[in-house]
């Protein structure tokens, strides 16, 4: 006899059938007047991690939302990770009325807004304001021509009429999906030092995790604790395994077993990327046989190249 109860499933099932942990956001749009609109949300989550042109969020909305049908209007966004103060976060409930427009909801927000690192940089891309207190902030354009939903246009509030797409657009009635590129990721200086020199336990910020509206009164969230660190398990591959895999990387790039040494402990899943990456380092510098000495100077490498772009 299994040792679980049966719950049954409907709309906003997340919600209302579940205890689902979710993370807080304000995202900010740009309304058709110039002006920024800001929309708290849950249902935001990575979309293309890896092995992509670009890096992406997916967002799920109403259709009808100002969110939604701002985006359909002009594509951009910033999604605003805010901190878990109480005041914080009663501020983003007072912004989540469906159907209070812009206009009316604004004027009453006091969350500090400052221009887009985007628009500072290219004046002639207009994007929405970000909030100056959030802990880090997501610069995002929708991907529009995915799926088919170049087609999709703002104005529909009572519901979209079909046919819908699957992933990306207008995808029911009253939903929306939208595959928002990643355009720059910014942070507070104090917690990209710490993902740049090395996490500890008192560097994570203090993000909000809510469970929606489980009873149509109160929106439950909770507060970051300490974090807790569990040490993961090193499986170091046998060098003959990462030999066999890296012969069969390049016919003229070769490596020295000192230099597999240090890639041992690489997860074999990712070990094709690596070596793709050693190899191609080899080419441009006119290498045939890698050396430990070189994989530290890829390695630095790479080091660099993270420090830059963060």
């Amino acid at each position: 006899m299994s040792s679980f109860e049966n719950l049954r499933i409907v709309d906003n099932f997340y919600q209302t059938s579940l205890f689902f942990p979710m993370p807080t956001v304000v995202i900010s749009t740009l309304c058709e007047d110039g002006t920024t609109n800001l929309g708290p949300y849950s249902l935001v989550q990575p979309y293309y991690v890896a092995g992509k042109d670009f890096y992406a969020m997916l967002l799920s909305c109403r259709n009808s939302s100002n969110t939604a049908q701002n985006i359909l209007r002009n594509g951009k966004c910033a999604i605003n990770f805010i901190d878990d103060n109480p005041k914080t976060f009663k501020e983003a409930v007072k912004l989540s009325w469906p159907g209070d427009k812009p206009s009316e909801k604004m004027p009453k927000c006091n969350f500090k807004l400052e221009k887009s690192m985007i628009e500072e940089e290219t004046p002639e891309d207009h994007r929405p304001m970000v909030m100056t207190d959030a802990i880090e902030v997501i610069e995002c354009t929708w991907v529009r021509e995915l799926d088919g939903a170049d087609v999709d246009q703002p104005g529909e509030l009572s519901g979209y009429e079909g046919p819908y797409h699957d992933f990306n657009g207008i995808t029911s009635k009253f939903g929306a999906h939208f595959i928002l590129k990643i355009d720059k990721i910014l942070m507070k200086k104090k917690y990209r030092d710490a993902i740049i020199n090395g996490v500890k336990a008192g560097d994570f910020p203090p993000l909000p995790v809510d469970y929606g509206y489980r009873d149509s009164k109160n929106f439950w969230f909770h507060r970051k604790t300490r974090m807790r660190a569990e040490l993961l398990q090193v499986r170091n591959a046998s060098l003959a395994s990462v030999r066999y895999a890296a012969d069969r990387a390049d016919d003229k790039v070769k490596f020295t077993d000192d230099a597999l040494q240090t890639i041992l402990g690489v997860p074999r899943v990712f070990l094709p990327v690596v070596l793709k990456g050693c190899v191609e380092w080899a080419r441009e510098n006119d290498v045939q046989l890698v050396t430990a000495e070189h994989m530290k100077i890829i390695n630095d490498k790479r080091a660099k190249e993270k420090n830059k772009k963060n």
